[in-house]
């Protein structure tokens, strides 16, 4: 999700109504329209490990062939499958995105910064508390 809206502070109400409509309308892509791989077994030869996934399908192709679910659950997954335009979806969520980086970015700075303190100088030789002596 981060990835979709950014690394900002998050912590007023307009902002958390925003996110939510971010979350279902990502989370519409991420299960009917992005491809994602399963890791179906992991083996290790000595410091070699050998991974195999499967086929790579998205998670609404995946529940559409699960034998588990039911026709009625099948039926309803489809007809919001084929509600679905992914063009206009991805145009909402970056319109929502823009709009929630507006209210972020509008929220006014702190007011008083801290005070940066010099960096610490190194002591000359002359400086030091025990002077060197030369035996010769």
């Amino acid at each position: 999700m981060r990835i979709v809206v950014g690394y900002h502070r998050y912590d007023t109400q307009a902002e958390l109504l925003l996110l939510n409509k971010i979350w279902i309308l990502q989370s519409k892509l991420t299960n009917y329209f992005y491809p994602q791989q399963k890791l179906v077994s992991k083996i290790r030869v000595g410091a070699k490990v050998s991974k195999k996934y499967d086929q790579a399908a998205t998670p609404y192709r995946r529940a559409e062939a699960h034998e588990t679910i039911s026709t009625e659950d099948k039926a309803i997954l489809a007809d919001t499958y084929i509600r679905i335009n992914p063009a206009a979806v991805q145009r909402q969520i970056q319109a929502l995105t823009s709009e929630l980086l507006a209210i972020t970015t509008s929220k006014a700075a702190p007011k008083t910064k801290a005070p940066v303190e010099p960096a610490p100088t190194r002591a000359s030789v002359d400086e030091s508390t025990n002077q060197t002596s030369r035996a010769s």
